[in-house]
Parts: structure tokens; C-alpha cells; sequence
């Protein structure tokens, strides 16, 4: 499920970068979002997940990315008034066209969607993602594996690396699957190289 890219969707800038396929869950209390919230399940519409550029996750309206990604709510409960429990899907990449904040701070944006791309996989990342899927499971990724698709592979590397939230911001942005694949090599033998002295000195 997509918005269309001349529809207005909420914001929800947040500290943290969704990536296509990639699973989030929130607690959501804020009287603002959890009205956006209602409105989204009622109308079967996602909405959008931004990484904060400036400003905080609560109170006034941050300063959001101008590229984010779809949430699709997949599952949902109120354990108690006022707290929502959600548990949203990545769906496709947007960028931000138009933007506007209402009096009580909830962020409403018309927004062009990225169309999805697509590269061949290169070995040391598909390799890297299949030794971390075999060691924590795959049912902590999104079914079905794809280790064949440079998109999806991209995605869940740039999601389980130790990395800060500005470079996985750059990763998101990044239209080029192949490009993506290759920022990711460059960190994975960076990361490799700055291991070796540690693994020798034990």
C-alpha cells in the first residue's frame, strides 16, 4: 500500500531512519500522533517516518528530513487510554514537497514518492547479511529472504550495522541500489580493517 505523490500524509519525525521492509514499533502518546494514528487506521492510510534534523521527538514540531519513508500500521493495541502499541512496516521512500504544521504541532506534508531500485548484489554483503540472518534467525528479518535483491539487501544491512543515524540517513537517500551496496562494502572493510589490531592484540 502507497500514498499517492500528490496526497497529503502526516510526518512523524523520530530518531531513527525506516527503511523499506524494515519493521518499527512505537509507543505512541502524544495527543497529536495519537490522533494521526486514528486517522490512519480509519482511513487504511500509512503515514510518514522522518529522521529528526533539528528539534526532539516530543513537544514542538521537529525539523524533519526531507526524505522519509511510508509506515504501514500492521498491528495495533491500546493497553490503556491514551497509549497506543503499534507495530508499522516500511513501505516505499518519499521526499518531501510541501510541508505544514498544525496548531497542535502534527506535521502534514504532500510528498513524491522514490521509485524502487534495483542492482546486482555484490558477494561480501550478501555474505554478511547471510551470516548475521543465520545467526540471529530469520524471523527477525522480513519474509521472504531476498539475499538476490540489492534493495532489499541494502536495506537490512544499512538496519543491523552499527551505524549512526546520519550516515543511515545517506543510505536511505541514495537512489541508486548499486551505489548503496557499494557505500556498504566501503564500511564493511573499514570496520573490518579497524577489528584487526584488536583481534591480534588478544
Amino acid at each position: 500500500m502507497t500514498a499517492d505523490p500528490h496526497q497529503e500524509i502526516h510526518i512523524f519525525p523520530l530518531g531513527t531512519v525506516l527503511f523499506p521492509g524494515g519493521t518499527l514499533p512505537l509507543k505512541v502518546f502524544e495527543q497529536r500522533y495519537i490522533e494521526m494514528t486514528k486517522a490512519c487506521l480509519r482511513d487504511s492510510r500509512p503515514f510518514g517516518v522522518c529522521l529528526i534534523r533539528e528539534g526532539r521527538e516530543v513537544g514542538t514540531a521537529a525539523v524533519p528530513e526531507p526524505v522519509g519513508c511510508l509506515a504501514i500500521i500492521e498491528q495495533w493495541d491500546m493497553p490503556q487510554l491514551g497509549l497506543f502499541h503499534l507495530i508499522a512496516r516500511g513501505s516505499q521512500r518519499f521526499r518531501i514537497r510541501e510541508m505544514r504544521v498544525a496548531p497542535n504541532h502534527l506535521i502534514s506534508a504532500t510528498v513524491e514518492l522514490i521509485p524502487p531500485d534495483d542492482a546486482a548484489v555484490g558477494p561480501l554483503c550478501r555474505e554478511v547479511l547471510q551470516a548475521i540472518i543465520e545467526k540471529v534467525g530469520p524471523e527477525r528479518f522480513p519474509a521472504p529472504v531476498q539475499l538476490d535483491d540489492a534493495a532489499w539487501v541494502g536495506y537490512r544491512l544499512a538496519e543491523v550495522l552499527p551505524l549512526e543515524a546520519r550516515l543511515k540517513q545517506e543510505l536511505l537517500e541514495l537512489t541508486d541500489a548499486g551505489r548503496r551496496l557499494e557505500r556498504l562494502r566501503a564500511l564493511l572493510v573499514q570496520q573490518g580493517q579497524a577489528a584487526k589490531p584488536e583481534s591480534r592484540d588478544r
